[in-house]
């Protein structure tokens, strides 16, 4: 209790007023603007978020910290929202379910044309060679283009 009442004193005011922002911010929900939603929204920026949460607990009022806390897990899932990171994860499918889907689509039955082409005499024996051509091709004028 003694936290809570040396919160009220003058020279922890600072503290007082950045209490009741992060309580205004939880109680309202305010969106995060994009840009700092792609500033949180990677590696480095939810490091450097919690290590601000972890700078209060070592330095501040336990109460700060805890709302603090608070606020740094609701900012970044609301930059994930923000980001569309949250969406692409929830609703996209995968490549391994779209594979799926498109093998399941793709299944035909066996069709009379491909039975009447496996019937089919192959059209050069199997086995046999084809014989050099006995003529040369020419090339006609090529009007200053080069030779294939």
């Amino acid at each position: 209790m003694s936290s809570f009442s040396s919160l009220f004193q003058k020279e922890h005011m600072g503290e007082l007023l950045l209490a009741i922002l992060f309580i205004i911010y939880l109680i309202m929900g305010y969106k995060t603007p994009q840009p700092v939603a792609n500033i949180v929204d990677t590696i480095v920026g939810k490091i450097i978020v919690f290590g601000v949460v972890v700078y209060m607990f070592s330095n501040s009022n336990p109460i700060l910290a805890i709302l603090a806390l608070l606020v740094a897990f609701d900012l970044v899932r609301r930059s994930y929202v923000a980001t569309g990171n949250y969406g692409i994860n929830n609703y996209m499918p995968s490549e391994g379910i779209k594979s799926e889907q498109f093998t399941a689509l793709n299944q035909f039955p066996y069709t009379l044309e491909q039975e009447m082409v496996k019937r089919m005499a192959p059209i050069i024996p199997s086995g046999t060679t084809l014989t050099k051509p006995s003529y040369k091709p020419l090339l006609d004028n090529l009007y200053d283009a080069a030779k294939i």
